[in-house]
């Protein structure tokens, strides 16, 4: 089988590339499972002081694969080990953002973008709810922008993006994403791995607090949503490109 994920390191920073374009990078079973296999391998890495998450293809991720599915516990499972990793982890978005793959942002560290990219919460127009990312999400975002985009499934830019704390900036439309993100990757080969861990562990701990308290209700309600009637409804019309029958 084609690798999905693709390691390569160059002076400490690891760089982890979803490479699965014909689904747009969607988080499958076998995605999400070859991803936290690499996250891991990169963790136990002595020689590793940071990991770059990016992809191929003009999408970063699209979501959870219709198809194929994680289920929300391995899902989950993921997430947690992305904030709990003592590297840190950036994200270099040069595509569209959707769904499941916002979890999968903001559980980064860092997260940089080009203008050309969007973002959208798609759950609730496919009948389900935006359960598990929410774990990283709500400690991270503001609340009234994470609201209003959880609630309408609404595509909004980088910029956007960067106001509300979904990434950290943008490159903007005519930048290069990687000159941006060259003093990032530049800092943290310069800071000691001790000081990385320790200070990662400060920045994450309320997310963590999310993960302890809120984890298994997050779980059930999202396999609830999905086995729901009005989710396999929702999941059919857009696979079948046409409106569910709730729309007005």
């Amino acid at each position: 089988m084609t690798a999905l994920v693709h390691l390569a390191h160059e002076r400490g920073i690891a760089t982890l590339t979803l490479d699965s374009p014909h689904s747009r990078n969607a988080l499958s079973a076998a995605l999400v499972g070859e991803l936290a296999d690499a996250v891991k391998r990169c963790g136990k890495a002595p020689d590793v002081r940071a990991i770059v998450l990016t992809h191929t293809g003009n999408t970063f991720c699209a979501g959870a694969d219709l198809h194929d599915p994680p289920s929300p516990k391995a899902f989950v499972k993921l997430l947690r080990q992305i904030v709990e990793l003592p590297k840190p982890v950036v994200a270099r978005v040069t595509g569209h953002v959707r769904a499941g793959g916002l979890g999968l942002l903001a559980a980064c560290d860092i997260a940089v973008a080009t203008g050309t990219a969007t973002f959208a919460f798609t759950e609730v127009r496919i009948g389900v709810a935006p359960a598990v990312i929410s774990l990283p999400l709500l400690p991270r975002t503001d609340p009234r922008a994470l609201a209003r985009y959880y609630l309408t499934g609404e595509s909004f830019d980088a910029a956007e993006a960067a106001r509300i704390g979904l990434i950290t900036t943008t490159a903007g439309a005519d930048a290069d994403i990687d000159e941006v993100l060259a003093p990032v990757l530049d800092g943290l080969r310069r800071a000691s791995p001790r000081a990385l861990d320790e200070t990662k562990r400060l920045l994450t701990a309320k997310v963590l607090e999310s993960f302890d308290h809120e984890a298994g209700e997050l779980i059930r309600l999202s396999v609830e949503m999905f086995a729901s009637a009005g989710a396999r409804e929702g999941m059919t019309a857009f696979l079948e490109r046409r409106d569910p029958p709730w729309v007005l």
